[in-house]
Formats: structure tokens, C-alpha cells, sequence
């Protein structure tokens, strides 16, 4: 099993973070997660990895400064969470997650807290494999996202989603709306370059919302903002791939 390490302001220059490390197109989307990252950290914000050339990692931090529209106080959010590749099966996903909950019980937290799919969504942890690690279901969302709890402390009051999210539409009804932030190395480019020429090729109206700070993310219409689309204001997928032309129609049923 590989060492698993911590990336922190002091190393993040000269180590990777797992997504888009070989992605030429993503470089400046790339640089803006790490930006976010060292800005994240001054907020208690936990990045670990395996020490390799891998995409297997996990994020989490207070969810009370969390960029996703749940209550949950005084539980740790756990944001991205991937196991990928050779390395699935061999108890890293286990021993992250152990990780996590050994530092929400350090910090006296009542838990851990994730927003997923009901069923699976793209850029979003394995549901099904976190159900069979003890997370429980605690709120279900009609757009297809669960909100999973794992308590440290059994009679604690569990996190619900914000109101911002419970109707699974955004304010704005006409043409394609996407919300992005930079907790992604790929969202940048593709919404702001392979989205654009997408939508211009389909003449689609086209409005992009970046939330670029923590109490817009917090207010989203979405719990996924990393990338969540939109179309004539009904919620329709998390996966960024979409935003390429070979993709978009597959996904969106226009």
C-alpha cells in the first residue's frame, strides 16, 4: 500500500492534486483549484492523497464553511472522494475515510457529511460503497441527490439540505444555465471555452454562473457546485462532459 500524505500550503506548489495533472487544455483551471485550495486551508481544509501518480484522494473540511448548500454544523463535509483505476479494492477508499472520522472525532464533530446521487452521478462519490461503510441516507432530494450522514455521535441532529436546492430548479427558465466553481480542475476551461462553442454551435442562450465565493456556493440552487446544468431552469446533470460538443446532446435531450 502506498503512503498516503497531506497536501498543505507548504507543498502544494511542488506536489499534484490527482485530477487534470496531464490535462494541457486544463492548465489554468488546474492552477485556479490549487489557488482555491491554499485559500481553503486557512479554513481548516484537509487534502490527502496516495504518494503517487494516482487519482486516489479525498477532501473534507468544517461544514460550516463548506462550499455546498447544506446545514450541518459541526460535522466535517467530505467533498471530492475518488478511488480510481488499479488502485480500487485495495482499502484505500477505507483507509481515507478512517482518516477522516479519526479527525472529526480529534475535533470533537458530531460525524461526516456528503452530498451524492441517489443514484450515481458523475463527479460525485460512489454511493453505494459509502452505504456499505456506514453512511446512512438522511435527506432525498426529487432532482436524484442524496445527503449521507456517518455519526460519531448517534443522538446528534442530522444535516438537511438549504431551501435553495429543495425545488431542483434555478430562477432563470430559458436556455441552458450552468453554476461552476474552481473545486474543479476541469470546470473552468470547459465551461467557460467547450460550453461556449457548444451552445453557440446549437444557437442555445447560454448564461454561466461562477460561484466564486463560499456564501454564493452555500445559496445554490444546486448541491453540486462543482458543475450542475440546468435547461429552461429544470436540474439536469452533474457531468462536465456534457459541455463538449461530442457530448452535449447525448446528455441533454433538447
Amino acid at each position: 500500500m502506498e503512503n498516503i500524505i497531506t497536501i498543505n500550503k507548504s507543498n502544494i506548489d511542488k506536489e499534484h492534486i490527482c485530477c487534470a495533472f496531464s490535462d494541457k487544455k486544463c492548465k489554468e483551471s488546474y492552477e485556479l483549484k490549487k489557488n482555491w485550495l491554499k485559500r481553503e486551508f486557512d479554513n481548516g481544509y484537509v487534502f490527502r492523497r496516495i504518494d503517487a501518480r494516482a487519482k486516489v484522494f479525498i477532501e473534507y473540511g468544517p461544514a460550516e464553511k463548506g462550499w455546498v448548500p447544506v446545514d450541518a454544523p459541526n460535522y466535517i463535509l467530505i467533498n471530492c472522494f475518488w478511488v480510481a483505476g488499479q488502485y480500487k479494492g485495495q482499502g484505500y477508499g477505507k483507509e481515507l475515510i478512517r482518516l477522516a472520522i479519526d479527525d472529526a472525532r480529534e475535533q470533537g464533530k458530531d460525524g461526516l457529511v456528503t452530498v451524492v446521487g441517489t443514484s450515481k452521478f458523475h463527479f460525485m462519490s460512489d454511493t453505494k460503497w459509502l452505504l456499505k461503510q456506514g453512511f446512512e441516507t438522511c435527506e432525498i432530494l426529487s432532482a436524484g441527490f442524496s445527503l449521507l450522514v456517518k455519526k460519531i455521535r448517534p443522538n446528534a441532529k442530522s444535516p438537511v439540505f438549504k431551501d435553495s436546492v429543495k425545488s431542483g430548479e434555478c430562477e432563470d427558465k430559458k436556455g441552458v444555465v450552468v453554476y461552476y466553481s474552481n473545486r474543479c480542475p476541469f470546470s473552468e476551461y470547459h465551461v467557460t471555452t467547450s460550453l461556449t462553442e457548444t451552445a453557440i454551435k446549437r444557437n442555445l442562450p447560454l448564461k454561466v454562473i461562477k460561484l466564486d465565493t463560499m456564501e454564493k456556493a452555500q445559496l445554490a440552487p444546486t448541491p453540486a457546485t462543482i458543475f450542475s446544468l440546468f435547461y429552461n431552469g429544470q436540474f439536469i446533470t452533474t457531468d462536465l462532459s456534457v459541455c463538449m460538443d461530442s457530448r452535449f446532446d447525448k446528455v441533454v435531450k433538447l
